[in-house]
């Protein structure tokens, strides 16, 4: 079992690989699908996992991965185990820009808060972004599919160096307005 390097590979003439991870898959597929749909100014390969590591028999044919987007559903104690337990599979360099957390259900209640503060201590001691979404309408996916393709065209260098870090930190602030921050 290898750990998943972001820089192993040579990168694909104006092409962008995600990875999208999910123990339960709910989220997963409607937002590959709003993705791949949704029109930009590069190629996108979606990938999915349910957990990391990757099947070592697929290593020689799979792309390079731009973004790895790990879907944790706050009501399910397992989503984010599973998220926890991938982490020990990523090379530390993943870390630099190619991992983000996209948690769903954060307005459900006092456990999801709960849960909601772990992915956010989780996200800032890797400091990976964290991102909120509403998976039940299809604007929710639109829009959260909207926010992957920005931070994967960051992510992938397809966006001027200059404002990278500025465009990112913008991008990935959560839209769930609480006064959660303190607890970090």
């Amino acid at each position: 079992m290898s750990l998943l390097t972001p820089y192993s590979k040579v990168p694909e003439l104006n092409t962008a690989t995600v990875l999208l991870v999910e123990n339960e898959e709910e989220l997963q597929s409607k937002l590959a699908d709003a993705i791949v749909q949704y029109e930009k100014e590069f190629n996108v390969n979606v990938r999915l996992a349910r957990k990391l590591p990757l099947p070592a028999e697929n290593k020689k044919t799979r792309p390079r991965i731009d973004l790895i987007v790990f879907i944790i559903n706050l009501l399910s104690e397992r989503s984010l185990q599973s998220a926890e337990s991938s982490l020990s599979h990523l090379h530390s360099d993943c870390f630099l820009g190619k991992v983000c957390f996209l948690v769903t259900d954060a307005r459900c209640g006092s456990h999801t808060q709960e849960r909601l503060v772990s992915v956010r201590k989780l996200a800032a001691s890797h400091q990976c972004p964290v991102l909120c979404a509403e998976h039940r309408t299809a604007d929710g996916v639109s829009a959260a599919a909207v926010r992957i393709l920005n931070i994967l065209k960051v992510s992938a260098g397809m966006s001027p160096i200059a404002t990278t870090a500025l465009y990112l930190s913008s991008l990935t602030r959560c839209s769930v307005t609480s006064d959660l921050g303190e607890d970090l």
